[in-house]
């Protein structure tokens, strides 16, 4: 296609290696001025790799970029500024102990005599944004007291406030509420009205079909198509992005409840500041039921799962498995009762990355006299063990056994982590975010596997900051807020606003 001035952005031939990896191979990419476009690819495919080519944090080897109808090398963020391109991460970069007046204006400070920061100046330009587009913000705040949403639109204004006109949103609704959800795609409209252009990266096709005008998929590093989204169903997205058919429906029967295996009672757990991250919390899980807990990042969340552990001390109330008491014990003893974990992150918590997959899968049973004799690890046993979970788990390559594990994909480590704690045969097993920056593909198979082990009669705590994966998967769901329980619902009888409405610390009438 030739170049345009009415695209906002062009990219063309845009090629970048990892050594011999090849992460993007000559990849063309259109997106007109004004409006919202989507990037959608399964994990590996090159989206955030184009993205910030895009924004200049990484330099292309081969291919040419064109913002407004005009080449432009952009070199580094600051060329990329210089055009009117923004981005927001992932993961937010932001100083917690700042105001957000200050890390809005961080980097971009305006002064008057003597150096000194003409404060009024910046609050009365950032005021003027967040008029403008609904954006709902206090300058004054500090940022380790607001929400996730709301640092959110911090890092969104901080964008429009170095004059971006092509904004780069990354995962934006990763972590949070509906509400949230919904009032960031109002923020979306808005600023595409204004003429604006939004680029979003995201694997979630409800919200592309919500938002987007056009969206391009990538697979493996190549460029597939681009579809105009009113035209496409979300099954058709999901099959143009894994190159085959995809099940996007949780397929499960009806739940057989046994006997309760796990229960809470009235548990307090401090956090890293000394303060109750979990007050009086109270829950159980039966044998055949998967118990959702809906919440917000930071609701305790990571305290419980690490108390449940014995990876952090609790202060009062107890935790059982099969009727005997496992707090303040150590994880070896958890594990040895029948308890298994797939841990939040799987590179820093789930897996030691330089080990290699034979190593990781026996991290938990390494001493046993099927795997070491005299303290010394029986190699051809475990490279043994490996090769029959990775035909039993489909753990690609196939021939994986002796490779370190940080060589293989996110969905293929995940595998591992599946693979080693349910090979552990346990009554429960924890689910801490099990398909976090997973591709459809990935999410289908373990979203089968749970399913799987609920109808062999595990019990199955699952904690997701996706909603859609609360709601399809659980039998039960618990709200979380503030370090408690708030309300329990057996599926099918509450609606998504609603345990958004409790997740955000609301109250519900009847």
């Amino acid at each position: 296609m030739r170049i345009q001035e009415d695209y906002a952005v062009q990219m063309r031939g845009i090629t970048k290696r990892f050594g011999t990896f090849t992460a993007l191979d000559s990849v063309d990419i259109d997106i007109k001025r004004g409006t919202i476009h989507s990037i959608l690819g399964e994990n590996g495919a090159g989206k955030t790799t184009l993205m910030s080519i895009l924004y200049g944090l990484l330099n292309a080897d081969e291919g040419e970029i064109y913002i407004n109808g005009k080449k432009v090398d952009v070199k580094n963020p600051n060329v990329a500024i210089e055009h009117g391109i923004g981005m927001v991460h992932q993961h937010f970069m932001l100083v917690e102990n700042f105001t957000i007046a200050q890390n809005i204006i961080l980097g971009m400070e305006e002064t008057k005599g003597f150096g000194v920061i003409d404060i009024d100046k910046a609050n009365k330009k950032i005021l003027d944004i967040i008029e403008k587009y609904g954006l709902e913000v206090d300058p004054n705040a500090v940022i380790e007291e607001v929400s996730v949403g709301m640092q959110q639109k911090v890092e969104i204004i901080k964008a429009l406030y170095r004059g971006a006109d092509i904004l780069i949103l990354d995962e934006p609704t990763a972590v949070l509420t509906p509400q949230e959800i919904e009032e960031l795609l109002n923020i979306m409209h808005k600023l595409v009205d204004d003429g604006k252009t939004v680029i979003i990266i995201t694997h979630k096709l409800k919200e592309i079909k919500q938002s987007a005008e056009k969206c391009t998929i990538l697979r493996r590093g190549k460029y597939i198509d681009t579809v105009d989204v009113a035209n496409v169903s979300e099954e058709e997205l999901a099959n143009l992005m894994v190159g085959r058919a995809v099940n996007l429906v949780v397929d499960k029967s009806p739940a057989k409840f046994g006997d309760v295996v796990f229960e809470i009672d009235d548990l307090y757990v401090k956090n890293e500041k000394d303060l109750y991250a979990v007050k009086g919390l109270n829950l159980k899980i039966r044998r055949g039921e998967i118990l959702g807990i809906a919440g917000v990042d930071g609701n305790g969340q990571k305290e419980l799962v690490e108390a449940i552990t014995n990876l952090r001390p609790t202060d009062k109330g107890e935790i059982k498995i099969n009727g005997k008491e496992i707090q303040n014990t150590s994880p070896k003893n958890v594990i040895e009762n029948k308890v298994a974990t797939i841990h939040e992150d799987r590179q820093k918590v789930g897996l030691v990355l330089d080990f290699t997959v034979a190593e990781n899968v026996i991290l938990e049973s390494f001493n046993k006299p099927e795997y070491s004799k005299r303290g010394i690890i029986l190699k051809d046993k475990a490279v043994k063990k490996a090769k029959e979970l990775i035909k039993k788990f489909d753990i690609r390559p196939d021939d994986c056994e002796n490779l370190p594990v940080k060589g293989l994909s996110g969905g293929n480590q995940q595998k591992v982590i599946i693979a080693r704690e349910l090979e552990n045969n346990p009554d429960l097993l924890i689910a801490v975010q099990p398909t976090r920056g997973l591709d459809v593909g990935a999410i289908e198979y373990i979203h089968k596997t749970l399913v799987q082990e609920r109808d062999k009669g595990k019990a199955i705590l699952l904690i997701s900051f996706e909603l859609d994966e609360i709601m399809n998967l659980s039998d039960t769901i618990a709200v979380i807020y503030d370090g408690a329980i708030v309300d329990t619902f057996e599926q099918g009888t509450i609606d998504e606003r609603t345990i958004g409405l409790l997740m955000a610390g609301g109250k519900v009438n009847g």
